[in-house]
């Protein structure tokens, strides 16, 4: 394995610092996807959370695999 003594060697010379943001290329539609997605995990995170709240606040076995299946073994949700 070879190591070297400076960072600069570590990034190939064909980047340039100054590309365009990535969220500026994106389409609409992928926008909208990933809008999406964001939302449907931020709804489930809130489940989760109140589901975990009312059986008592703490993460049991019990509360994981009833956490399991719920939220996460449901495709259809």
């Amino acid at each position: 394995m070879a190591y070297t003594s400076t960072s600069s060697a570590l990034v190939p010379s064909d980047l340039s610092l100054a590309q365009p943001d990535a969220r500026a290329q994106r389409n609409l539609f992928r926008r909208l996807f990933d809008a999406i997605i964001v939302s449907r995990q931020k709804q489930a995170d809130r489940e989760i959370a109140r589901y975990i709240t009312r059986s008592g606040g703490k993460i049991t076995d019990e509360v994981e695999r009833e956490i399991e299946r719920r939220f996460l073994s449901n495709p259809t949700c």
